[in-house]
């Protein structure tokens, strides 16, 4: 096993969601679509972004998810920037999306059991162990929630 087990990925999506949430105080829906002077996504679709990956989460978990098709196609790898307001889903709906998965992610992974980590899942990067999988998608919402930092002081 190359994976923590689901009560200790719980905790490191807990860190996120705090992170997250510490970035986006106070910012308005407007400030969320502010773009970067360099080449890079704004703080809405960055965000967007880390929802889509938990969305897919949720999915391996056999959860619920929030988001249909066309709203997580919004935020997948390779979209468009979202440049306007009109563009994306609302910084409000955003957050509390965000809150909405991190209770049924906690959730899952504290019930989940060590044989259902370990089965194999097809994947958009091949086959793994769901295990693994999960890690490698929590691994890449901390990478663009530092992202979120660097898009939080533009707004400000």
């Amino acid at each position: 096993m190359n994976y923590p087990d689901g009560p200790t990925m719980g905790q490191s999506y807990a860190s996120t969601h705090w992170l997250i949430k510490k970035h986006a105080k106070g910012l308005s829906h407007a400030d969320s679509v502010i773009q970067s002077p360099f080449e890079a996504n704004c703080f809405n679709w960055v965000l967007g972004h880390i929802l889509a990956g938990r969305h897919e989460v949720l999915s391996h978990l056999g959860g619920p998810t929030l988001w249909n098709e066309e709203e997580i196609a919004l935020y997948k790898t390779g979209s468009a920037p979202i440049t306007e307001a009109d563009q994306g889903l609302v910084l409000g709906r955003l957050l509390a999306d965000l809150d909405e998965t991190q209770e049924l992610i906690v959730e899952r992974l504290e019930q989940v059991s060590a044989d259902e980590l370990a089965e194999i899942v097809a994947t958009r990067f091949g086959e793994r162990p769901m295990g693994q999988h999960i890690s490698g998608l929590h691994w890449h919402e901390t990478y663009h929630t530092g992202q979120l930092e660097i898009l939080r002081e533009l707004a400000s």
